[in-house]
């Protein structure tokens, strides 16, 4: 295991360092210090050829200005909050509206574009990043000073396991993900359509006009919803379901999990042969296909496409402050909260 460490930028005055991780297989991850963001996944197809798999930027500036959340951790709280407020103990706090009348992502001063403490530490077959960064009472309005922490641990079988530990002086809201647009055909040949996703769910969350769940829970059987026997994301992509039309043509959906670290979710490209299987402790995952990667920008060289690249966020249900139907985000005071998702990366027998 081997792990490089350098400057990619600075932001006033403060570095930025790329981190490297390279297990015996040759298997790469790129990750900065800003955000949590992983810049690159170098992962072989079929053939032994070592490409990237996810969308990112060469440029510190880019990351700055991105609007995509590309490979960032997402909080304090993951997906949209309705009405960008929401009260604990009677006590009502209220939120950045940075999407329409509604709070998304943390904020735009969430734990996406903020500078992380970083360190380096390993052992025998794998190696880990431990981010660090303390959240102050009232940032982006939540409640509580939230001591994070984020772990990306590279494994000598090809395995990326990211760990969140989270601690706070007072009654707060938390929930976090990993927001990395993955696409197996290896850098970026083609779009994403083509993969065949596995999902063990059997019910996914209705959403309204804004995305936001609307509070049922809906069935996914004989709809395009159902990818547990496996289907091609091309499917919802060319849908007429409401749901579908409504994500903008796509995915951006939040899916019940029925299980926790069985292969709950594996998707796989046939062409490159690439397989990727993800195993959380969360309830859900949310898989959104790219439906708004529009503009001029590019991505490691490649002009921006819609569906080039899906997202599958494991996290609590969004908005679920405003469900008491849906699992509690709520952290106590002095409560710890941590997370697992382990991403394992193969190639097809």
């Amino acid at each position: 295991m081997t792990v490089w460490q350098g400057e990619f930028g600075k932001i006033n005055g403060r570095v930025v360092d790329m981190f490297t991780m390279e297990n015996i297989n040759g298997m790469q991850i790129k990750c900065i210090n800003y955000g949590c963001i992983i810049t690159k996944i170098l992962v072989p197809d079929s053939n032994g050829m070592l490409e990237n798999i996810v969308l990112g930027y060469t440029n510190l500036e880019e990351y700055i200005k991105d609007a995509s959340y590309f490979g960032a951790v997402i909080g304090r709280v993951a997906g949209r909050i309705a009405g960008a407020q929401f009260e604990l103990d009677g006590i009502t706090y209220t939120l950045p509206q940075n999407e329409n009348q509604n709070h998304l992502h943390g904020g735009s001063s969430g734990f996406h574009n903020v500078i992380w403490d970083a360190s380096v530490s390993e052992n025998d077959g794998e190696a880990t990043i431990e981010f660090t960064y303390k959240s102050p009472d009232g940032e982006e309005g939540y409640p509580g000073n939230v001591i994070m922490i984020v772990r990306y641990t590279l494994t000598n079988d090809n395995e990326l396991l990211i760990s969140y530990y989270g601690t706070s002086d007072k009654k707060t809201l938390l929930n976090v993900t990993n927001h990395t647009y993955f696409n197996l055909s290896g850098d970026l040949k083609n779009d994403v359509s083509e993969h065949i996703l596995t999902i063990k769910s059997d019910k996914f969350l209705e959403l309204n006009n804004d995305l936001l769940p609307t509070g049922k829970i809906l069935d996914v059987k004989n709809t395009p919803f159902d990818f547990r026997k496996g289907r091609k994301v091309a499917d919802g992509l060319q849908s007429s379901h409401s749901q579908n039309v409504l994500a903008g043509y796509g995915y951006d959906h939040p899916f019940v999990l029925s299980t926790n670290y069985q292969q709950e979710v594996r998707l796989v490209d046939q062409e490159s042969g690439r397989v990727m299987v993800i195993e959380t402790d969360e309830p859900s995952v949310i898989l959104y296909t790219g439906n708004q990667l529009e503009g001029h920008y590019i991505v490691h060289g490649v002009p921006i496409i819609k569906h080039l690249g899906l997202c599958l966020e494991t996290q609590g249900l969004p908005d679920s402050i405003h469900h008491s139907h849906f699992p509690s985000i709520v952290l106590e005071e002095g409560e710890k909260f941590n997370s697992k998702t382990k991403y394992s990366f193969s190639i097809m027998n």
